[in-house]
């Protein structure tokens, strides 16, 4: 018998809540706009960039990469400066820009 009654009804919401950030991302990536949207997340301008898309298109998946690496480092370390809607806006961003870098 357990100790406590709300033991004994304990509910994994891990999975219900990864295929909602999931279709979160998803939604999000299919609206992403790279001038209006890119440099919210990351503090580099596009003027800074290489010139020619392909490199552009890889420089900026580095820095949405490096970005999101930090992001979930503060994240599981329960920093206080974690922020989930930066976060599923890097992975928003990230996942529109490696569809446009593959097209």
């Amino acid at each position: 018998m357990p100790r406590h009654p709300v033991q004994a009804q304990r509910i994994d919401v891990r999975r219900p809540a990864r295929r909602a950030i999931a279709r979160l991302v998803e939604s999000g990536s299919e609206s992403y706009e790279r001038g209006r949207m890119l440099p919210r997340l990351i503090p580099l301008g596009l003027g800074r960039l290489p010139a020619a898309e392909p490199d552009r298109s890889r420089a900026i998946l580095r820095l949405l990469d490096q970005a999101l690496r930090a992001e979930r480092a503060l994240g599981r370390a329960g920093h206080w400066t974690y922020d989930l809607n930066r976060h599923i806006g890097l992975m928003q961003a990230f996942k529109a820009e490696r569809a446009r870098s593959r097209a």
